[in-house]
């Protein structure tokens, strides 16, 4: 896991600026390469081949270079396929580089993984980001040259209104942007509506999916709410990883913390948990709205306790498994029971599928990212996600009660004990403990008049509504970091 940042079409100015701007992302190591019409840059977090998979990275001509964030879980089978590619490093990311040869610009379509990468090509540019948008790129020009890096605070000073690469995407220099990858479609066309999906099928595409994330030349662990989706990835893990170091936060009264112990001591995991405190979250709120990159309520809400979560687990370790992924793909969020038909439903889950990325994705790369860890998600695997559209709906949301989730909870209740199995969906938050301390911090220091103030000006500078007090103290923070023409870059939940 990395931060890359690039130019194509000019000259190499500011590179060292944008890339320290992304040192957290990477502290293992900090390079720029510069070619005659621009440049690439890498920080790096040393995780596969941690001697020798330095980037930028050339190919075995010296004609391709490479910078990748991200990891190709696909790997060993690609070194296989590309054996006649004469490798240098152990690295996962250099597969990319021996596809690339026989690929070209469709190279995404060998990769299993999460992803954001350049390939400099002689004088032309490829870039790239994995299907679900799991690692972030965002992008703009300025004049004739065009701009690109991990994190927006690295390209606000070089663009002026950067934009978000999307996700499934692919540009080249010479062909423009186009899709590579439509969720919908991949959906449609794994759907086999005649076919009986069991509680084991999903078991076994999730333990395939999660055992492959395993891959790592350092330390792994594994966060654990005590909710569902962590418990089960945890319990997974365990079962391959005898002791594997789980990791959980809260406030005192905090309920995941009782939850979490519990399912630690029923898998055997090493495990340690942080209490914070209110002062704690004020304290830390500017370093989270710097990191996270948005002022959406929901999504800092639960940012904060993902912050304590992730520097938490850095010290211990420096790859984590998180559970983000699963209430989109098996209907755990209360709301999802008014839609009236299973093809309602559907559609309702495609779309927050795919709109993860500005979601819960953003939230769990940056508040990892701070801590240089890298956090991985199995629920999302490309395969594992496709797969989980086969399933009925009715097998999500189940019976008279519709209990949310209950073909996941039915395939994995014997791993976790049953209190934990059918726990209620909290949102982390809430689960934690600290979900209204900035509501009320919010109401007792922003008066109506102010709010109304302040919103409108808001309003007039970025054409955005701010919708809360709550929002606007934390909208107050994100421009002291962030100018306004990053606020059309800021996704909002749902559920505000």
């Amino acid at each position: 896991m990395c931060g890359i940042t690039g130019a194509h079409g000019g000259g190499w100015e500011g590179a060292e600026q944008a890339l320290g701007l992304l040192r957290h992302r990477g502290p293992d190591g900090e390079v720029v390469t510069p070619f005659a019409n621009g440049y690439l840059g890498h920080t790096r977090l040393a995780i596969v081949d941690v001697a020798g998979g330095q980037q930028p990275m050339p190919d075995d001509t010296g004609k391709r270079w490479l910078i990748c964030n991200g990891e190709i879980y696909n790997h060993p089978l690609l070194r296989e396929k590309y054996s006649a590619y004469a490798f240098k490093t152990h690295s996962d990311s250099e597969d990319i580089l021996a596809a690339y040869h026989q690929c070209g610009a469709d190279v995404m379509r060998q990769l299993e993984g999460m992803y954001a990468f350049a390939i400099r090509d002689g004088e032309d540019l490829l870039l790239a980001r994995d299907p679900l948008g799991i690692k972030p790129l965002y992008f703009g020009r300025s004049n004739s040259t065009l701009y690109f890096a991990s994190e927006i605070k690295a390209l606000q000073d070089q663009v002026d209104a950067p934009e978000e690469f999307p996700a499934g995407h692919v540009y080249t220099s010479r062909q423009g942007m186009r899709r590579y990858y439509d969720l919908e479609a991949a959906a449609r066309r794994q759907s086999e509506p005649d076919r009986r999906v069991t509680p084991a099928d999903v078991r076994a595409q999730l333990e395939e999916a999660i055992i492959s994330h395993l891959m790592s030349d350092v330390p792994l662990g594994v966060f654990l709410s005590g909710g569902l989706d962590s418990s089960i990835i945890a319990a997974v893990v365990a079962r391959e990883q005898p002791n594997v170091h789980s990791f959980s936060v809260g406030m005192a009264e905090s309920r995941d913390l009782v939850y979490a112990r519990e399912v630690a001591r029923h898998i055997g995991t090493t495990h340690h948990e942080e209490i914070y405190t209110e002062q704690m979250m004020i304290d830390a709120l500017p370093d989270v709205i710097y990191y996270l990159e948005s002022f959406d309520p929901a999504l800092v809400r639960s940012a904060v306790a993902n912050y304590f979560l992730a520097r938490l687990a850095r010290r211990y370790v420096k790859v984590i498994l998180s559970g983000e992924g699963a209430d989109e793909l098996y209907s755990g969020y209360s709301y999802l029971k008014r839609f009236k038909t299973p093809a309602e439903l559907e559609q309702e889950l495609l779309e927050i599928t795919a709109e993860l990325h500005n979601r819960n994705l953003q939230r769990l790369d940056r508040m990892t990212m701070a801590h240089g860890l890298e956090g991985r998600v199995p629920f999302l695997d490309r395969r594992f996600v496709e797969f989980s559209f086969t399933v009925p709906i009715e097998l999500k949301l189940y019976g008279a009660d519709q209990t949310e989730k209950w073909i996941l909870r039915k395939a994995f209740e014997d791993l976790l004990p049953y209190e934990v199995v059918w726990r209620p969906k909290e949102k982390f938050a809430e689960g934690a403990g600290s979900a209204h301390v900035f509501v009320r911090l919010a109401d007792r220091t922003i008066t109506d008049e102010v709010f109304a103030q302040e919103a409108a000006l808001a309003l007039e500078e970025t054409g955005h509504t701010i919708r809360s007090k709550e929002e606007l103290y934390y909208y107050r923070v994100f421009r002291r970091f962030f100018k306004a023409s990053t606020v059309p870059l800021v996704g909002f939940s749902r559920s505000l």
